[in-house]
């Protein structure tokens, strides 16, 4: 048997890392909201939810409708992904590790917050969790020089709302919702646009694109959106392989993690 993981949310850093723990031996379960608002769908596993099934980089995820369907994809050598945000289904798959990767930034928006004491080694990602209070480690994800670091004290740095710097752009290159309402896409991940580019409506309001780029990012059509909300990311370095691909930055914190549970369950 397997040890199991189960990873809080399933957007593409909670993908890269289910993905490194599936390699790396685990059997991984996914537990994300019905209507996920992942942007970078072509690499998140949350993409399932809506597809059934979903290939990010050679590994598979699958949607389960329980625990017992879980186990049995599991089986077939694929990540499962339950829906399933407040952790009901914990108790029958028994986790080694629990990792939460919803990213909240700091939020508490779960009816189940994520605790010590619901697996033997739990893993919290980014801010809003303290080491050795809520969690056994924390793992760094703001860019910089500490990107991946894993925490056993304190807490990672907290959320300042501004966008990394990707190809020499940060602010102007993640795209918001202009009001609230029903998100009309008009564009697809790995599209070259141009500025001024409209990618989708938002009851009937443009969105544009404020530089030149691929399209790395953006929300699956007909969700309703409230006013601010991230809609789409666009990459200035204008390579759509980048598109369907792990980033660096998700990468990092993956080997975080990987670090983490190894050390707990030392």
């Amino acid at each position: 048997m397997r040890p199991l993981a189960v990873v809080r949310g399933a957007g593409d850093l909670a993908t890269a890392v289910g993905r490194r723990l599936h390699l790396c031996g685990f059997g991984v379960v996914h537990l994300e909201i019905a209507q996920p608002a992942v942007i970078r769908r072509a690499v998140a596993f949350a993409s399932a939810v809506e597809e059934g099934t979903v290939t990010v980089e050679g590994v598979t995820a699958r949607l389960a409708a329980d625990a017992e369907g879980a186990l049995a994809v599991m089986a077939g050598n694929e990540v499962a992904v339950l829906i399933d945000p407040d952790m009901e289904t914990l108790p029958a798959l028994k986790p080694a590790v629990l990792v939460d990767a919803t990213m909240l930034k700091g939020k508490r928006a779960h009816a189940a917050p994520t605790r010590l004491g619901l697996a033997p080694c739990v893993v919290g990602l980014g801010p809003g969790f303290e080491a050795g209070r809520e969690v056994h480690f924390v793992v760094e994800t703001a860019r910089g020089h500490d990107l991946g670091r894993v925490l056993s004290t304190g807490s990672a740095e907290s959320y300042t709302g501004v966008p990394g710097m990707i190809g020499g752009e940060g602010v102007r290159r993640v795209v918001r919702a202009p009001c609230t309402g029903r998100f009309t896409s008009e564009r697809a991940i790995a599209d070259l646009v141009e500025a001024g580019d409209t990618l989708a409506r938002v009851e009937g309001v443009p969105v544009t694109a404020a530089i030149r780029g691929v399209v790395r990012g953006l929300l699956a059509d007909g969700r309703m959106v409230r006013e601010g909300q991230k809609l789409s990311d666009i990459d200035p370095r204008s390579d759509p392989r980048l598109c369907v691909t792990i980033s660096d930055k998700a990468n990092a914190v993956a080997g975080g993690v990987i670090e983490a549970v190894f050390r707990g369950r030392r």
